[in-house]
């Protein structure tokens, strides 16, 4: 009886010293520091998640319905500037030229790593099957994630790197611009 009396004793000390030392050091703002971080980290999964999904299901959706499925996973913005990339130069309605294309999107987007004249995300025209080879998280900031991506064709053995930026819209993420490199 007189041990447990003893250890109660003890517990409760240093029970109260443990919390002087958090008012005392101001631990608990670090602690909400990192739930945030946590939460985040999360969200980034989550946006890596989802980017590496809608990009494979893209590539094996009906390609008859591309644009409409390309719509549904990027900005309107971006969306809009892709076509015109997309279509400069070539004879059909709405195609711009090269200056046209230049002036009326400089202000927005990197209009040197558009994909002018390839299409989106990857610049073959045809495909077998494209899988993400790698997608690492390069920064992020406020519902905004840029990642470093790699797709692959192992039929045509072509690699495509890219820069994609995804951000977080009402609650949704989307592709708000991609920066194309030549393939491997």
């Amino acid at each position: 009886m007189k041990r447990t009396i003893i250890a109660s004793l003890f517990m409760i000390i240093a029970c109260k010293e443990e919390k002087k030392e958090i008012k005392k050091d101001g631990e608990i703002q670090p602690i909400k520091e990192k739930v945030v971080l946590h939460n985040k980290s999360n969200e980034a999964e989550e946006a890596q998640k989802w980017l590496e999904k809608s990009i494979v299901d893209y590539f094996k959706a009906d390609i008859g319905s591309e644009e409409k499925n390309m719509q549904k996973i990027t900005t309107k913005d971006y969306f809009d500037y892709k076509t015109d990339a997309t279509n400069v130069n070539l004879d059909v309605d709405g195609s711009l030229t090269d200056k046209e294309f230049q002036d009326k999107w400089k202000s927005k987007f990197d209009t040197s790593k558009a994909g002018v004249g390839i299409g989106f995300l990857i610049s073959a025209q045809d495909w077998n099957s494209i899988e993400v080879e790698s997608c690492d998280l390069k920064s992020s900031s406020r519902d905004e994630y840029i990642f470093n991506v790699v797709l692959r064709d192992d039929g045509f053995k072509a690699q495509y790197p890219s820069v994609i930026k995804v951000v977080k819209e009402n609650g949704s993420f989307l592709i708000a611009d991609v920066w194309q490199d030549e393939p491997k």
